[in-house]
Formats: structure tokens, C-alpha cells, sequence
């Protein structure tokens, strides 16, 4: 392993070794004789945020078998594989703490307080649309992914991130449900009370005249989204409108459009929406968390 390489891990691990005594210990305590394992949390919690960030391995096997293969004299007390998963599916909601903590913790200077933007994309466990789904079913069910042209089982991922003129926005919040949810319904469930003072650009499915006119009176939030049809509308009316519509909504359009990237950007660097070698519910906690937290560390180190 190169220098640079090395230089990576003995970072992440003291990092996350930090943090463990910080705050992370808390998220996973053991009432058991085995509170001091040999292997412990933080060699865990490093090796799969390496592997994932340095070495571009997205599955567990395979980062077991390069941390075994290349990583033995790093970490001796390397358990077996089943062990090791078992270990990781434990972290979760280490990982979904440690997550969250990376961009709560680390905001761009660059980033506009007073903007956002917001979208939602796919965490596909199984894509074949006649096929029940067989893991963590009490967080997964079925939805259809409009942009993808799919059905699928699975979750949503749903992020509510502050503009940054010029490249990707960075996360303010970001929420799980289930695949069929409505991201409207899930906006007002997950982010809807925690902010103010903003102005938040989104998608027509977002649109909605009177809960956000509360909004606004309430909390000085508005809500910028394509134009929508009006039922019943004219052909007059929508003929003599049409110019100043499609200009506003490409106006909006190019102003959400980052949200997109970002996803991109996120499942390039670690394949967050393959999450179809799931097989439980911690086990998707983590993946989802986990590779969060290593695309934020690929920026951090």
C-alpha cells in the first residue's frame, strides 16, 4: 500500500477513534463480558470507510477479503467474515450518527444560508417489479422511480441540501422512507418544522398553494416549483400564459437541477442505490449511512 494510501487510513482511524470516545460509543454500548472486544468499533468503522473511499469496494465481502488480503498487519484481530458483517451491522446507527455529524459539522463557506433545493432519489433492494420484497420489509415497500423508468422495492433517499452557485449543493438535512412515500408528505414529515427563513426550489410534485402560504406566514419559508397545469383551465387562458410559464419554469428548473448531480455525484462514489445484496434491517442502515459518511469523508480527507 503506497504511502498516501496509509497516510488515508491512519486519518480516517484517527478520526473516527475521536469521535468514538465523543459520542459514537454511545450509539452502540454492550451489556455483555464482551464490551472490550480486541477487534474493536473503530477498526471496523475504518476499514469499511477506507476500502469504500480509497480502494472503491462498495460490497462487504469485498472489503473483507482486501482488508485481510492487504490489511492483515494493520489489523491482526481481523475476525471471520460472518463475524466482521455481523460487527458492521451493529454500527448502524454509529454510521447513521456519524453521517450525519459530517456535514452538520463541516458547512462550506460557499454555501447560500437563505437557499435550498430539494429532491429525492431511489435505494433499489430488489429491482424486478413482480417479485415481493424479502428484506427489512417493515422500512421497504414498493414505488416507481419516474426518472428511471422503473418500479422497484426498496427506500427514498430525501435531501434537503443549501445551494452553492456553481457546483453540487451540500446537505442541510437528509431523510429515509419508504419507496411509495410521497415526497411531498415526506418533505412536511421530515424538514418541514426545522427550517426558516428560505426560499427552496423543487420539483411540481412539491407544490402545494395553501401549506405552504401557512409556511410562509409561519416560519418565511416559500417554495419554488415549475408551473403546473390548472385543472380546468382554459385554452386561451394557457395559450396567453404559455411564454411566461415556460420561462419560469426553466428558470426554477436550472436552479434545482445541482440536486440531480449530487445524487450522481453521491452514487458514483459508492453505489449507494445498488443495495440489492442487503439482508437486514441494520445491515441497510449502514449501507445507506455508511456510504453517506464515506462520500463525506472522500471531501473531508
Amino acid at each position: 500500500m503506497s504511502d498516501y494510501k496509509q497516510v488515508k487510513l491512519i486519518s480516517i482511524y484517527m478520526y473516527i477513534s475521536e469521535l468514538y470516545e465523543m459520542e459514537l460509543q454511545y450509539c452502540c454500548q454492550r451489556q455483555s463480558n464482551n464490551s472490550s472486544p480486541e477487534f474493536t468499533d473503530q477498526e471496523v468503522m475504518s476499514i469499511y470507510l477506507f476500502a469504500i473511499t480509497e480502494q472503491k469496494y462498495f460490497q462487504i465481502k469485498d472489503i473483507y477479503l482486501f482488508a485481510k488480503e492487504y490489511l492483515h498487519s494493520w489489523f491482526p484481530k481481523l475476525p471471520s467474515y460472518q463475524a466482521f458483517n455481523n460487527r458492521l451491522n451493529r454500527l448502524s446507527e454509529a454510521f447513521k450518527t456519524l453521517a450525519i455529524g459530517l456535514f452538520t459539522n463541516y458547512t462550506p463557506e460557499n454555501c447560500d444560508l437563505k437557499t435550498s433545493l430539494t429532491d429525492s432519489m431511489p435505494i433499489v433492494t430488489c429491482m424486478q417489479k413482480n417479485r415481493k420484497a424479502k428484506v427489512a420489509r417493515e422500512v421497504v415497500d414498493k414505488g416507481w422511480c419516474s426518472t428511471k423508468n422503473m418500479y422497484y422495492y426498496g427506500l427514498k433517499l430525501h435531501l434537503l441540501g443549501f445551494r452553492r452557485p456553481g457546483t453540487i449543493p451540500f446537505p442541510e438535512f437528509i431523510g429515509l422512507t419508504s419507496a411509495s412515500e410521497n415526497d411531498l408528505t415526506a418533505f412536511k414529515e421530515l424538514f418541514g418544522d426545522n427550517i426558516y427563513d428560505r426560499v427552496i426550489f423543487g420539483d411540481r410534485i412539491f407544490f402545494d398553494q395553501s401549506y405552504f402560504d401557512n409556511k410562509w406566514s409561519e416560519q418565511n419559508i416559500q417554495m419554488l416549483t415549475p408551473i403546473k397545469l390548472v385543472k380546468g383551465e382554459t385554452e386561451s387562458i394557457r395559450q396567453r400564459e404559455k411564454a411566461y410559464r415556460d420561462l419560469y419554469s426553466a428558470s426554477v428548473s436550472k436552479v434545482r437541477q445541482p440536486v440531480e448531480s449530487f445524487f450522481n455525484w453521491l452514487n458514483e462514489k459508492t453505489k449507494i442505490q445498488e443495495a440489492q445484496k442487503v439482508r437486514s434491517t441494520n445491515g441497510l442502515t449502514v449501507h445507506v449511512f455508511g456510504k453517506i459518511a464515506a462520500a463525506f469523508l472522500f471531501l473531508i480527507f
